[in-house]
């Protein structure tokens, strides 16, 4: 690539999300060490960016929603962006799918989430635990990717432990849709009921790639184990670490 090309061409966005970016700092680390081992030449907007709007569409809060999209819109325009790498299946979804009916032909920014982008690695420790896999609604039903994460988790050296209640008849983990923040205890409840559902498949573990299923499956797991992602794809190499350090 020429040097003029490295300065014209579009720039790519890593956009953690809200939940992602203040609430869990180790998943958002994660991500970022995943997708610079991928060779990816990816931006941070840090304090400029704003809220994807997600939040307040599912409020029905339609004005605030528009008011998101076109100052993300204006944000995104001034740094050049052509390309959003999220791991947050709910900001995915909005980009991609409601963006363009808000926006137009203003939106040309391509969206995709990171289980699209991270190519699965040759197993390097095959694990004696077997995982479930919990499809996200968004991630799911929303945006119809149900075999990258799980090819992803594979790869890591896991097998999965099929829930009943899997991709496009999963069961919700009870924290998006704003359910979490005005009934907790019916979004507690539903979390509860999804570990036993990983239970009763055998798994001693379940993971997910969404921030939000995530951090509800694990304030409610009552000692079992839950996991994000990223976390499995970066265990070999902090084993390699140890090793070499």
């Amino acid at each position: 690539m020429s040097l003029i090309d490295k300065f014209t061409r579009p720039n790519i966005l890593y956009y953690p999300g809200c939940l992602t970016k203040f609430t869990l700092p180790k998943i958002h680390k994660n991500y970022q060490t995943i997708l610079s081992k991928e060779g990816i030449d990816f931006m941070l907007l840090n304090d400029q960016e704003v809220c994807c709007g997600s939040p307040a569409k599912n409020a029905g809060d339609q004005k605030i929603f528009l008011k998101l999209a076109e100052k993300n819109l204006e944000v995104f325009t001034a740094h050049s962006i052509g390309k959003i790498i999220t791991a947050c299946p709910g900001c995915a979804l909005v980009f991609r799918q409601d963006y363009p009916r808000l926006l137009g032909a203003k939106w040309k920014i391509k969206t995709f989430h990171v289980t699209e982008i991270i190519k699965p690695k040759k197993v390097k420790t095959e694990k004696k635990l077997e995982m479930s896999y919990h499809d996200s609604c968004h991630l799911g039903r929303g945006l119809s990717i149900y075999e990258a994460p799980r090819r992803l988790i594979k790869s890591s050296g896991y097998q999965i432990k099929e829930m009943l209640l899997n991709r496009e008849k999963s069961f919700c983990c009870g924290g998006g849709g704003g359910v979490k923040s005005n009934h907790s205890e019916l979004s507690n409840q539903i979390a509860k009921d999804r570990i036993d559902q990983a239970r009763e498949a055998g798994a001693g573990a379940i993971c997910t790639a969404c921030p939000m299923c995530y951090a509800n499956l694990k304030e409610n797991s009552a000692g079992f184990q839950v996991k994000e992602l990223s976390e499995l794809i970066l265990e070999d190499d902090k084993i390699d670490d140890k090793i070499t350090n």
